[in-house]
């Protein structure tokens, strides 16, 4: 009897630790089990970019049914968009990384100081994002390489989405903050948020349901904004409100020249980072809609939106390596930093694996929930089982990439995502699509090979310990 008792008592001990993580306690990340450590924070991670994945499918399946050139400006939007998620992460590492130190540190007014001068600092970068976006939306497209029925129907999507860059940038950003201090639950609550009102709103806007107007494509852009503005405000109210781990209150706002310098260093790297993944995906989005046409363009985009819908949640299990390194190093504690990434390596590795299988032995059936068009069909079936062969790597490397980046050691990844990206996929692309003549599967063979690449890169780097140095 002694073994179904004691799994019975494993059992109900690890349903407690998820209904502690989903509660958001207090919890001493430097001390005790590392394994629960990982779980608590893991876990409302893990849902919080569950639902940030959700906003892309979300937008894909109802945009899906009014046709290729809606899924084309949808696409290529998000493409260029990306550029505004990348200030957003970039913004919100560099505030990761400090605030995580001084939690650690047990000090907790610097931490909710230093969160205060990482929101004005976006506030500011934000503004002439959105301006831009508004005004030059059109051209934007026609960058892109859209076809002009997509340029004269799109453009109103594109410049709502980018006219609301401060939304997004302050939902990443915010949501750092919170999980630089270990409150991963709020982090996870304000996209549950942002998500369901997205939801809700898109097929009623898109479609005209009920008391709403029939806007079409454009309706799927205002639910988006709509539903990231409500979550932005959600934060907020919790930031400012006195009963989380951080609270930030007005003398916060006093301009601070030596932590906005810090930020900078950090964050710096890190937007530069994310701005050669995104811009890679610029590059091959174009690339695949220049060769390959409409149908295509919208094929990659259905299965790059798949792709994005599982990587996330990892990516969120990554995010726990980050908190995890920053706070135990903030406790000068490097030997537990380094053992919480390799066995939160481990998890990733297994959850990622179940999916490698999906996209490998199931793609028709996945892409079959977005579109029936044969041609998109295809296109989007050989991209996301190509791109599904280089999963369990994607899950190594972007462990080993968070954790530099928690430790505040941004430059590293920024290095390996400059040769990664722009000296191998992007050349690689070229020459199989074009100079050998593959067509869009060259573009879609390039990812999988360049990932590999750089999660051995990461991986050798992380495991030389420059990281344990860097002084936040």
């Amino acid at each position: 009897m002694s073994h179904p008792t004691q799994h019975r008592n494993k059992l109900s001990f690890f349903f407690s630790l998820v209904k502690r993580s989903l509660k958001g306690e207090e919890h001493d990340y430097t001390q005790g089990s590392i394994r629960q450590a990982i779980i608590l924070l893991a876990i409302p991670m893990i849902l919080e970019l569950s639902l940030e994945s959700v906003f892309a499918v979300v937008d894909i399946f109802f945009v899906s049914r009014l046709g290729s050139d809606a899924m084309q400006t949808v696409g290529l939007t998000e493409s260029v968009i990306t550029i505004v998620y990348t200030l957003g992460i970039g913004l919100s590492i560099g505030a990761t990384a400090m605030v995580a130190r001084r939690v650690g540190e047990k000090n907790i007014d610097a931490a909710a100081h230093t969160g205060a001068q990482a929101i004005l600092m976006s506030l500011l970068v934000t503004i002439a994002i959105s301006i831009a976006g508004v005004v030059y939306a059109a051209d934007i497209l026609k960058i892109m390489k859209a076809a002009p029925e997509v340029i004269q129907q799109g453009a109103v999507f594109t410049r709502i989405m980018l006219g609301g860059s401060l939304v997004i940038i302050l939902l990443f950003l915010i949501n750092g903050i919170f999980r630089g201090a270990g409150d991963a639950a709020m982090a996870m609550r304000s996209l549950w948020i942002a998500s369901a009102i997205n939801i809700v709103l898109c097929p009623c806007l898109i479609n005209g349901y009920g008391p709403f107007p029939e806007l079409g494509l454009k309706g799927a852009a205002i639910a988006t904004t709509i539903g990231r503005g409500i979550g932005v405000l959600y934060q907020c109210y919790h930031l400012f409100g006195g009963k989380r781990i951080i609270n930030i209150k007005m003398p916060h706002f006093k301009w601070d020249w030596a932590i906005i310098k810090s930020l900078v260093k950090i964050s710096w790297p890190a937007v530069v980072q994310f701005f050669m993944g995104s811009g890679s995906w610029i590059m091959l989005s174009r690339l695949v809609a220049e060769i390959g046409g409409k149908d295509a363009s919208s094929g990659y985009q259905i299965a790059i939106r798949n792709v994005v819908f599982f990587i996330l949640p990892a990516w969120g299990l990554s995010n726990a390596a980050a908190t995890l390194v920053g706070q135990n190093l903030g406790a000068k504690q490097s030997w537990r930093a380094e053992k919480s990434v390799l066995l939160t390596t481990k998890y990733n590795v297994f959850f990622i694996s179940l999916v490698v299988a999906l996209f490998v032995i199931f793609p028709g059936a996945i892409i079959s929930i977005f579109t029936n068009e044969t041609q998109v069909h295809y296109y989007s079936v050989q991209a996301l089982r190509v791109i599904g062969t280089g999963y369990i790597f994607y899950g190594v490397g972007m462990v080993m990439i968070q954790a530099l980046n928690g430790a505040g050691d941004t430059r590293t990844p920024t290095l390996i995502n400059l040769a990664g990206f722009w000296f191998f996929q992007i050349p690689l692309a070229y020459l199989l699509a074009k100079g050998l003549g593959w067509g869009p599967m060259g573009a879609f063979v390039s990812i999988p090979v360049a990932e590999t690449a750089m999660a051995i890169a990461a991986w050798i780097l992380f495991k030389r310990g420059n990281w344990k140095k860097v002084v936040v």
